[in-house]
């Protein structure tokens, strides 16, 4: 819960992993958003962004929202380098 962003990413990048979040922010030097800017790569793993947290407890957005993270992870190959995906 401490760790700063940079850290994340680099974790999830060493490590072959998605960064799931509803962080959508640019404040500061080191927000997720700028570290993408500076670090991603084509071979960077995408930082999945759900676009509306509020409604994560509607049934219908919640299965959108799993249906296109499927569709990434499925299709990974197709995603690398691309910064951030919102979904749905």
């Amino acid at each position: 819960m401490d760790s700063t962003d940079l850290v994340v990413w680099s974790y999830a990048q060493a490590n072959h992993m998605i960064i799931l979040t509803a962080n959508r922010n640019m404040k500061g030097d080191d927000s997720l958003e700028q570290v993408m800017r500076v670090e991603n790569m084509a071979s960077s793993f995408p930082v999945v962004t759900i676009g509306d947290l509020k409604r994560l407890d509607e049934f219908d957005y919640r299965e959108r929202c799993v249906d296109r993270i499927i569709e990434i992870v499925l299709d990974i190959e197709n995603y690398m380098g691309v910064g951030r995906l919102f979904i749905p």
